[in-house]
């Protein structure tokens, strides 16, 4: 029986001990559930065991072809640049290795909803009422990045997040690198009539900016004391996360990486357009088309084929 490809795990690194940890754990768990798979992981900068290291330990194993997945919530700097870059490297120690390179993780429906459950607890836990979201103002808080393109998936993933789910609205901030910055994005949210705030840190493990932000959230909150403010949990190594990165693991082996197609409602069951997943497509009816049917397809006409 021949082995299946590797999956490889990329983090950014950080210079935070308990998020550099976070993450080493949670390759090893991967590695435990999928014994069949060989699993590593090496992050790009800061922290140990750098990336080239998590290569020679697979190619030690003798794995010749594996699938690197980028653990990022957003395709920044790092994902488009540096990973590829720094595969590209490997690829050259490591004669007669290959890889496929999978794609990050967000805004996929399986984190959204570990963010709406972070979300309850932040407000208490348990069964919340209709009106506790009714009040509730999130403010979504990326990493922050000098690419408008990793900026914009963001608020992507604060859209997604406020789409079906009944907060008061979602707002969204940095906390690096680009504005609004988290005392701004508060600012924002007092603004626009917020009598609750949830700060929501868009990030997969604990590490020096989500604490950063916590801390910037409490400096707001007692210059603010009218408004209630609250904070809650980074995404964590939950199920979901691990379920998730086997998705890009076998959608990167597999060749499979299509249009964006996580969150698109003829596809997933999002919050109030269930009753979409799998409807078929009609092409829009245009009124130059010749009418031999062939031409003028609409994006979604060819939709439920590319899947």
């Amino acid at each position: 029986m021949t082995t299946p490809p590797a999956l490889l795990l990329v983090g950014h690194g950080t210079r935070d001990d308990d998020g550099a940890e976070a993450f080493r754990s949670f390759v090893r768990e991967l590695g435990e559930r999928n014994p069949h798979i060989p699993v590593a992981g090496g992050f790009i900068e800061l922290s140990p065991p750098p990336l080239t290291d998590a290569v020679a330990e697979l190619a030690e194993r003798g794995v010749r072809h594996y699938a690197a997945v980028p653990l990022m919530l957003v395709s920044a700097g790092h994902a488009k640049g540096d990973i590829p870059a720094a595969l590209a490297r490997e690829k050259e120690r490591h004669p007669g290795t290959s890889y496929a390179y999978g794609r990050p993780l967000g805004p996929h429906p399986a984190l959204l909803s570990v963010l709406e459950r972070r979300l309850d607890e932040a407000l208490g836990g348990g069964a919340r009422t209709p009106a506790d979201r009714a009040d509730t103002t999130v403010l979504l808080v990326g990493r922050g990045s000098t690419d408008p393109d990793a900026n914009a998936e963001v608020y992507k993933a604060a859209r997604l997040l406020w789409e079906g789910r009944g907060y008061a609205g979602v707002e969204t901030a940095f906390v690096s690198l680009a504005a609004p910055d988290v005392p701004s994005g508060l600012d924002r949210c007092r603004a626009l009539g917020a009598k609750r705030i949830v700060v929501l840190p868009y990030f997969l493990f604990t590490g020096i900016l989500p604490e950063r932000v916590k801390l910037q959230t409490r400096g707001w909150a007692d210059a603010n004391p009218e408004v209630e403010v609250r904070s809650a949990d980074v995404i964590g190594p939950t199920d979901e996360l691990a379920g998730l990165v086997l998705r890009r693991y076998e959608e990167a082996i597999e060749g499979d990486i299509r249009m964006n197609c996580d969150s698109c409602v003829y596809r997933v069951a999002l919050p109030g357009f269930e009753d979409k997943v799998g409807m078929p497509q009609q092409p829009h009816y245009h009124p130059d088309d010749s009418g031999d049917g062939g031409h003028h397809h609409h994006h979604h006409g060819g939709h439920a084929h590319a899947h």
